[in-house]
């Protein structure tokens, strides 16, 4: 099961780079995260590992499989039966601004089960990521959380 989000974003793709990519400042600005703590030290890179701890869901850990620095990263957790793949890419706009594109595949025996009992949770934290980081990253100032 797939799910997609996109939003355009007033902002540079820099900008919005380095708003996103501060995993363990995303509870800042979504209420979808609570907290996120780096596993391994330094900048994102394939193999580093986060810890997330979201509302409704179990604590979960996620690695970094891809990334393409300064526009997107792919990540991957699992769980019993369904695997999540995470991909969030960062496209540099004519306009100056940027397209966010965030998409979530849940797959495995079983990933249709588990993608179908979380829909609107999921749908619910898609957009609230999106929203979050549109207005965080269009402040400029590190933002504070959208709910």
């Amino acid at each position: 099961m797939l799910f997609h989000r996109d939003i355009d974003i007033a902002a540079p793709a820099a900008r919005v780079w380095a708003v996103y990519s501060d995993i363990e400042g995303w509870p800042r600005w979504t209420a979808s995260v609570t907290s996120v703590t780096a596993l391994d030290p330094g900048p994102l890179r394939v193999g580093s590992r986060a810890r997330i701890n979201q509302p409704k869901l179990p604590t979960t850990v996620w690695t970094i499989t891809a990334i393409d620095e300064g526009r997107s990263w792919t990540w991957v957790a699992g769980g019993p039966g369904a695997r999540s793949t995470a991909t969030h890419t960062v496209l540099p706009l004519e306009s100056g601004g940027s397209r966010v594109v965030l998409e979530l595949a849940v797959r495995g025996p079983l990933g249709w089960l588990v993608g179908t009992l979380t829909t609107g949770l999921t749908n619910r934290y898609l957009a609230m990521e999106a929203a979050g980081l549109k207005a965080t990253a269009e402040a400029g100032d590190g933002g504070n959380r959208v709910d």
